[in-house]
C-alpha cells in the first residue's frame, strides 16, 4: 500500500510536534511537508529534530512547495485562514483541528468545504466525540425531565480561549436537543435563581492538564455525570491523523469526527 503523503500546518507548535512524530512512526503515512509562520525562528531546520523525533529529511517551511495528499492544520485562527485558502486553490483535502475560529473564519471553512473534502471538529479525540454522542442520547432522554445542565472543563495554563471549543460544542449539541437558549460562562454576585433554559460553563486552567470535560445532567434527587479525560495530547494527534486518512478519496463536503467513527 502506498503511504498517504501528509503535510502538517503548525508543525512546530505543541500539537504540531506530536503530529510530526506520530505521522513519522505510522507506516500508512509519509510526512512530506511541515509548515509554520514565515517569521518562525526554526524555519529551515529538520522538523524531526524540532519535534524531538530525530531527523526526518523534511525542513520546517513557510509554504507548501511539494505535492501532498492531505493537510492537517493544528495552528491558530489567523494561520488557519491562510492554509484553508492554499488547500482551496490546490484542491487538497484538509483537516482543520484549530479552535477559536471567529464567524468570518468559520464561514471561510464552510465555503471551502463546497469544493474540497474538509473535516472540521472542535476536538479531534475519538473518546471526546463518542462522549458527545452519549450526551446527545442523554439530552434526548431527559428533554422533558426537568434536568439542569452544567459543563465543567479543565485545561492547561497556556490555553488562550475560554470556555474551550469542545465545551461549547457539548453545549451546542445538548441545547439543540433540549432547547436551552441561555449559555452562561461562570457566575458571580447574586445572579438569582438558576434559569431552567440555561447551560452553565465553568473553565478551570491548571498546570499542564491536556483536557478534561464533565457534563452534568442534574434533576431533583439524582444526577448523571459524563466525564472524558485526556492523559496526554497524543489522543488529539492520533484523532487528527485518523481524520486525515478518512478524507482520502472522499468527495468535497464538510465532514466531522462522527464520520470517522461511523456514528
Amino acid at each position: 500500500m502506498t503511504p498517504i503523503c501528509i503535510a502538517v500546518h503548525g508543525a512546530a507548535g505543541r500539537m504540531g510536534r506530536r503530529l510530526v512524530a506520530l505521522a513519522a512512526a505510522d507506516p500508512q503515512l509519509a510526512l512530506v511537508a511541515a509548515l509554520e509562520a514565515a517569521d518562525h525562528s526554526r524555519l529551515g531546520e529538520d522538523v524531526g529534530t524540532v519535534a524531538g523525533a530525530g531527523p526526518l529529511g523534511v525542513e520546517l517551511s513557510a509554504s507548501l512547495e511539494v505535492d501532498a495528499d492531505v493537510v492537517v492544520d493544528f495552528s491558530v485562527p489567523e494561520a488557519c485562514e491562510a492554509i484553508v485558502a492554499t488547500c482551496l486553490a490546490r484542491r487538497l483535502p484538509l483537516v482543520v483541528a484549530t479552535t477559536g475560529l471567529d464567524e468570518a473564519q468559520t464561514t471561510q471553512v464552510h465555503a471551502a468545504a463546497e469544493k474540497v473534502p474538509l473535516l472540521w471538529a472542535p476536538n479531534m479525540s475519538l473518546a471526546v466525540n463518542l462522549t458527545m454522542k452519549l450526551c446527545e442520547l442523554a439530552a434526548g432522554a431527559l428533554r422533558e425531565k426537568d434536568a439542569d445542565v452544567e459543563i465543567i472543563e479543565r485545561h492547561h495554563r497556556f490555553k488562550e480561549d475560554s470556555p474551550s471549543g469542545t465545551a461549547l460544542e457539548f453545549g451546542r449539541i445538548i441545547s439543540q436537543v433540549m432547547g436551552q437558549t441561555k449559555h452562561t460562562h461562570g457566575r458571580k454576585g447574586r445572579p438569582g435563581k438558576r434559569p431552567h433554559d440555561e447551560i452553565g460553563y465553568h473553565a478551570v486552567r491548571v498546570g499542564d492538564n491536556p483536557g478534561e470535560h464533565t457534563i452534568v445532567f442534574a434533576m431533583l434527587g439524582e444526577m448523571i455525570e459524563l466525564t472524558v479525560r485526556a492523559t496526554n495530547r497524543d489522543c488529539y494527534a492520533q484523532g487528527a491523523l485518523a481524520a486525515a486518512k478518512f478524507l482520502i478519496g472522499k468527495p468535497p463536503g464538510l465532514y466531522g469526527m462522527y464520520d470517522v467513527l461511523g456514528l
